[in-house]
């Protein structure tokens, strides 16, 4: 298969989150994700029997991305900060998508989709703590990330913005050279 060419599972799982972003969990019928994926209502049911698995699918996927977000910030060139608060600020990539689509879902109360968020969340702040070796501006540094990826996610961002927190976390120290 090409590297290009998604698997069935896969275009189930894209359609599913896009429809979540999009038309929220009431528009993310199993209908809807059958034919926003081009798969027939049987060729969905094949790989998810309910809207449920769907659900637990995406999660299980997103975890697998999470782990290979963490990995790349943990190995990155610039460091783990320069990585945080760049990939703050570039939404609209497919494990954006997917972040989105599971507060969606933990909006409306589902622990599964709060753990895996506050999972994600632990193991981004973890290689922060770990790198910064200081708690307290290690937990700045990730509220400085979520509040730049609000302003890239609403279209508020200020072209600057990321320019300004490295400045200041420059004269903190916070950056590698």
């Amino acid at each position: 298969m090409p590297a290009t060419e998604r698997t069935t599972r896969d275009r189930l799982l894209d359609a599913f989150e896009s429809l979540l972003v999009g038309a929220g969990s009431r528009g993310a019928t199993l209908d809807a994700v059958a034919a926003a994926a081009e798969v027939s209502k049987g060729g969905l049911l094949y790989h998810f029997h309910s809207k449920d698995e769907l659900v637990e699918g995406m999660l299980e996927r997103l975890r697998a991305q999470g782990e290979a977000d963490v990995e790349k910030m943990r190995t990155a060139t610039a460091g783990p900060v320069d990585f945080y608060l760049q990939t703050s600020v570039d939404s609209g990539s497919d494990f954006d998508r997917a972040l989105i689509a599971a507060a969606r879902i933990a909006q409306e109360n589902d622990d599964r989709a709060s753990a895996a968020l506050a999972d994600l969340r632990e193991g981004w702040f973890a290689v922060l703590r770990e790198h910064l070796g200081d708690e307290s501006l290690a937990r700045t540094v990730q509220l400085i990330g979520d509040g730049l990826y609000f302003d890239d996610t609403t279209g508020l961002a200020d072209r600057d913005a990321l320019r300004h927190v490295r400045d200041v976390l420059g004269r903190l120290g916070a950056l590698d050279a």
